[in-house]
């Protein structure tokens, strides 16, 4: 293990300032009681927020690279009324949890959430993961199958090599959230970036610049590991996503998956969870509770 691959704050000062700033957010924007829980795992200790209510099978929530759970504070309430909701800040992320060990793959991710759930005692679970999270959800049915009843993908990562086009886009997003609101608020539009007008969540983006993220670059996945999905799995994509082509990941999900559900939004970017909360809101409700329906 060497600490180079470790994620991490650059110093204690850049820490602190982070979980200050995090605080002061979460304070203002989540909308719901909690318990705010820290779990051990073989990684480091992972900070989740458990919400809704106290009886079913929960939303276990996993955010994109560099997210965390404050990411999901547009759909937890109508979420936590239906079920139990857990936020998750991931382990190799800015947010509240802290990594000791690195994680170098699939296998990795895969078996650090297992032991998060298991630690949770959550037995069975709808999975639901924005772009790195849908990966990691993907990699935890791959290779520690058993808890997930579903899994719903917002413009998931894992569909592709990462291009030089959706860096771009990400480097620009990132230097657009660090100035002032008026001229964000126009880039959002230029780039097709509808997190750059959430002024709540933008707040972090300053704070954030001291993190250094070390978690593997998702790989393609192969036909054989969409053919062994054997749960059902809504993919919800942006049908301008800067990821890939929509249409052709919608197409490979829809010939390979034994169990799928796809939808491709027309007007929404990679940006989904934010560009069309509503609309993310109300299909993963209603794709789990079709799921344990007919289960």
């Amino acid at each position: 293990m060497t600490e180079t691959r470790l994620s991490g704050f650059t110093s204690d000062n850049a820490r602190a300032k982070f979980l200050a700033a995090y605080q002061r957010t979460f304070d203002r924007v989540w909308p719901a009681e909690h318990d705010r829980l820290d779990v051990p795992t073989s990684f480091g200790v992972t900070r989740a927020y458990r919400t809704g209510r106290p009886d079913g099978v929960p939303f276990v929530l996993l955010p994109g690279a560099g997210g965390n759970a404050l990411g999901w504070h547009r759909h937890v309430t109508r979420w936590g009324s239906r079920r139990p909701v857990i936020a998750i800040d991931p382990v190799g992320e800015p947010g509240c949890s802290t990594q000791d060990t690195p994680i170098t793959d699939g296998r990795d991710t895969a078996r650090w959430l297992d032991e998060v759930l298991a630690a949770l005692n959550v037995d069975r679970a709808h999975l639901v993961g924005c772009s790195y999270g849908g990966w990691a959800a993907l990699q935890h049915q791959l290779h520690t199958p058993g808890r997930a009843a579903t899994i719903t993908l917002l413009d998931p990562a894992g569909f592709g090599r990462v291009t030089k086009r959706f860096l771009a886009w990400v480097i620009v997003g990132g230097l657009a959230g660090l100035t002032p609101r008026p001229l964000r608020h126009r880039a959002a539009r230029w780039l097709r970036n509808a997190t750059l007008l959430d002024d709540d969540l933008m707040g972090l983006a300053l704070v954030s610049a001291g993190f250094r993220r070390r978690l593997p670059t998702p790989p393609p996945l192969t036909d054989d590991e969409l053919r062994g999905l054997a749960v059902p799995v809504l993919a919800l994509l942006g049908g301008r996503s800067q990821m890939y082509d929509a249409g052709q990941v919608a197409d490979r999900i829809r010939a390979l998956v034994p169990e799928a559900h796809v939808e491709v939004v027309a007007d929404a970017g990679h940006d989904l969870q934010v560009h069309s909360p509503e609309l993310v809101t109300d299909r993963t409700l209603a794709f789990a509770d079709r799921a344990e329906a007919v289960a």
